[in-house]
């Protein structure tokens, strides 16, 4: 079933405002109107032409949005649905910072083992605090949204097209406001919710520029993220103990919101699914990752994004990019028809979903994100 989730719509192709929606089985919601004439909770936010307003109102409003809207969408909404002719989905929110972290344990000792053959499979501070980068809010965009391969400098004196040009299977996290650090007990009270993420990435310009900093160009020139945004509040099912740490983190990362997600995500490449990794194994939760991000003092913003970074298991069909599909380029991933990858090409299409346990049972389906590659713009 489709979890309850918020989006912003337009004309397909036309400029304007856009206007809150949420989606139902019977389709595509106008919940601003709905809670004008029916008298819900915020109605003022939710008329709104973004989720931006929503998002600065905070954890009081967001409960009482949901507590109000889950039971409303399942009783008769008709005159509320929206023709489907010429919607679009537009990205839902003004994105403030983007941060992408490094949470997942696999994939961190997978990601050492090819670039640092030999070398100690974690970083010394890797599970002392989780580490992270901040990207380009400016590039994020909807689900959707073509993705142009970019150019950069690849190796000592060559600026090229990427020739290794990556995707990355994340969960996303959209963010509130705080005045100041958040503590990890109140970090889940500043998570409106959950989106899909994909962080596009060129592993040859990455791997060139980072040394010894960590990646610009390589990452910065595209993020996609789902047009649908999950509230946390949706995902009661979907909580877990986090696995065991060992070295037990400091104390202002351990309490009672440090809890994972039980997210089962899917990654497909022209149609053809080539892995499922498991949420589930973050070793670093989002709770985690909103305190260790404001722990120096840094507020949070409306429409502040975290990446988890990417998502892989144990498996190598559980593996959440091609760097470690392929492993470096050195075993092709296989596709249908006989077709292979190492990396991406020009025309191929990369989609995500996910789905997490359902409260009463069954599970929700949390939407997708979607893009396809455009050839590189001449020199």
């Amino acid at each position: 079933m489709r979890s309850l989730a918020l989006g912003v719509v337009g004309g397909a192709g036309r400029p304007g405002p856009g206007r809150v929606v949420a989606r139902s089985p019977e389709g595509v919601v106008d919940i601003g109107s709905l809670a004008d004439v029916e008298g819900g909770p915020h109605a003022d936010l939710l008329a709104a032409p973004t989720l931006d307003a929503l998002l600065a109102a905070g954890r009081p409003a967001w409960r009482e949005v949901h507590g109000w809207l889950a039971p409303r969408l399942r009783t008769d909404h008709a005159p509320y649905v929206l023709p489907p002719a010429g919607l679009e989905l537009r990205l839902p929110f003004t994105v403030a910072d983007y941060v992408d972290f490094f949470a997942c344990e696999q994939h961190a000792v997978n990601a050492s083992e090819i670039f640092r053959p030999g070398a100690p499979p974690l970083a010394p501070n890797w599970k002392h605090l989780p580490v992270g980068y901040h990207g380009r809010a400016g590039t994020v965009r909807v689900s959707g949204t073509p993705v142009v391969r970019p150019w950069g400098q690849v190796a000592a004196g060559e600026l090229a097209p990427t020739r290794r040009l990556d995707l990355e299977v994340e969960l996303g996290f959209v963010l509130g406001p705080s005045d100041g650090p958040v503590t990890i007990d109140d970090a889940l009270d500043h998570v409106f919710g959950v989106v899909l993420l994909n962080d596009w990435s060129a592993r040859d310009v990455q791997a060139f520029e980072s040394r010894p900093l960590g990646p610009l160009l390589g990452k910065s020139f595209a993020t996609s993220i789902s047009g649908w945004v999950t509230p946390l509040d949706e995902l009661a099912a979907a909580w877990t103990d986090p696995p065991p740490r060992d070295p037990v983190p400091l104390p202002h990362l351990l309490g009672p919101g440090d809890r994972g997600l039980d997210i089962a995500l899917e990654l497909t490449i022209n149609g053809e699914t080539v892995s499922r990794p498991p949420a589930v194994d973050l070793y670093w939760t989002v709770a985690q990752l909103v305190t260790h991000l404001t722990t120096n003092g840094a507020p949070l913003r409306a429409g502040d994004l975290l990446g988890s970074g990417t998502v892989s298991g144990a498996r190598r069909d559980q593996r959440g990019c091609l760097l470690e599909l392929g492993w470096g380029g050195t075993e092709p991933v296989a596709l249908g028809g006989g077709a292979t990858r190492t990396w991406l090409e020009d025309g191929d299409e990369v989609v995500i979903n996910a789905t997490a346990p359902a409260v009463g049972g069954g599970r929700l389906e949390l939407g997708e994100v979607r893009g396809r590659v455009l050839p590189a713009r001449d020199a």
